[in-house]
């Protein structure tokens, strides 16, 4: 592969460093974005095949329509005359590939561990019908701390129907050299692998059957089975071969449960897929109404078009946990959080989150993970959006976007607290939904409330939700703690413009 002397090259804001990989199409580069030291990955399609401009932007198009933090995410692109290129994520923790070229073999609650994050991340294309490159071991990336990430392989067209089916069996493959032998859970482990090869079991697995399996057996090896103390006597001397034999028995016996659970599993229809949530609404730069009257000069951003739901809000406490096992579970916290401060759960998370999983009732509303979160206080929704490369809107913020092609705010009607991407009257003309109605929302910055001008500044609370049905898309509040949770109090995020 040529490499053109990437230490004198420079495009817009990145320095070149190292080229990854090249095809007749684009080359792909490790580079560094100057403006704030991040190293990235830029995908610039090559100047003599500007013809396939058009198709190498719709890739990209697809590629940052993904929202999902187990996936890589897109940064920017750009099509100049020069230049036409897409920067993305650098995913720098080694792959599954890396793992099996060294001759590292990972422990059954490790692969299951591993096997499930991969099986939502593929549920989640599934649902969004994502059409993506094959799925391989190079493309999976696990560190130390079993934090788990994908490469971005979406493309632009429509999924194909086989596709799911194909990754199963290519990925089931793919995984059993690096099973680790004689480690507790093997067996049942590459059973499993056999299962997405399609071998001894009579219908395919889809990739909610992996997930479920998975997590069944890494909750059998995190919490083995009792067994007896033993005592002197006539089982003390039972001979070391009769153990293993009971040994390789009870392996067997978890097997054919397993399969018994997979082949009498009831033939249901397939679920309706979930609808994909909406992407970032760009609100351009330029001077904007204030809540407060005064116009305000603002930069360009992008804004969440719903508040963060329970489904997301899941995901950002797995990876807490994840980081907690190396003592990094502080690793997004405001600079600013009180000591006393120590966890980010909501309030009655379990009981919040066990009903949006089942669809049932929750303070005797029914809720979905697709529901806006709640019950969070300032601190959680700062250290979520900073897990995001993001941060709270600013009230300002939060109100041009309101206003953004609406010509009458009080004219929203406020709707219930909703699944984001509802059909619902509570949303305005480009996009945005749960202003007027749904739940409440943080915002960054304290500031003075204009009914006591004299006072200090406060924390503002804003928008309209579903426990106050008078209140509409130009409600606020003022309150003095941060540390305040409510079950109709939630948050969206916004990300700058570029």
């Amino acid at each position: 592969m040529t490499d053109p002397a990437p230490e004198h090259r420079q495009i817009g804001d990145y320095r070149l460093r190292e080229l990854r990989a090249e095809n007749e199409t684009s080359r792909l580069w490790l580079a560094e974005q100057v403006s704030i030291s991040r190293l990235v990955l830029l995908d610039e399609l090559r100047p003599e095949r500007s013809e396939l401009r058009q198709a190498f932007l719709a890739n990209i198009r697809a590629k940052a329509a993904v929202d999902h933090p187990l996936i890589g995410s897109v940064y920017e692109a750009a099509d100049g005359e020069e230049h036409c290129f897409a920067a993305s994520e650098w995913l720098a923790s080694a792959t599954l590939h890396d793992r099996l070229q060294a001759g590292e073999p990972l422990t059954a609650v490790r692969m299951a561990h591993i096997l499930r994050r991969l099986a939502e991340a593929q549920l989640y294309h599934q649902a969004a019908g994502h059409a993506t490159r094959p799925l391989g071991l190079h493309h999976i990336h696990c560190d130390d701390h079993d934090v788990v990430r994908i490469d971005n392989l979406v493309v632009a067209g429509a999924r194909a129907a086989e596709q799911s089916r194909e990754d199963i069996t290519r990925l089931g493959a793919a995984l059993r050299p690096l099973v680790a032998d004689a480690q507790a859970g093997a067996t049942r482990m590459r059973t499993l692998l056999s299962w997405m090869c399609g071998e001894g079991i009579e219908s395919p697995l889809d990739w909610q059957q992996v997930r479920d399996i998975c997590e069944q057996i890494g909750q059998q090896l995190a919490n083995p089975a009792p067994t007896s103390a033993g005592r002197p006597g006539r089982h003390a001397g039972r001979k070391p071969a009769t153990r293993i034999a009971l040994g390789v028995a009870g392996v067997a016996a978890i097997c054919i449960v397993l399969v018994l659970a997979v082949r009498m599993r009831p033939q249901q229809p397939a679920p309706a897929p979930r609808p994909a949530l909406p992407d970032a609404i760009l609100i351009p730069a330029g001077t904007h109404p204030t809540p407060d009257g005064n116009p305000q000069n603002l930069a360009a951003f992008r804004i969440s078009p719903h508040e963060v739901t329970i489904g997301q809000y899941a995901e950002f406490l797995e990876i807490l946990d994840t980081l907690a096992k190396d003592g990094r579970q502080n690793a997004f916290d405001h600079p600013e959080q009180p000591a006393e401060k120590t966890a980010h759960l909501p309030q009655d998370w379990a009981a919040l989150l066990a009903a949006a999983k089942n669809n049932s009732t929750w303070n005797q509303r029914r809720v979905t993970i697709d529901c806006p979160v709640v019950g969070v206080d300032w601190w959680d929704a700062a250290a979520y959006a900073e897990w995001k490369k993001a941060r709270l809107p600013t009230q300002e913020e939060w109100h041009a976007a309101l206003l953004f092609q609406t010509g009458k705010p009080t004219a929203i009607a406020p709707a219930d607290w909703l699944p984001a991407g509802s059909q619902t009257t509570d949303r305005t003309p480009a996009g945005l939904f749960g202003m007027a109605g749904s739940v409440s929302e943080w915002t960054r910055l304290p500031a003075v409330n204009p009914a006591n001008p004299l006072g200090g500044r406060n924390w503002v609370i804003i928008g309209g939700s579903y426990l106050k049905p008078g209140s509409n898309a130009l409600s606020r509040e003022w309150i003095t703690d941060r540390m305040l949770r409510r079950p109709d109090l939630g948050f969206r995020i916004v990300m700058n413009a570029e």
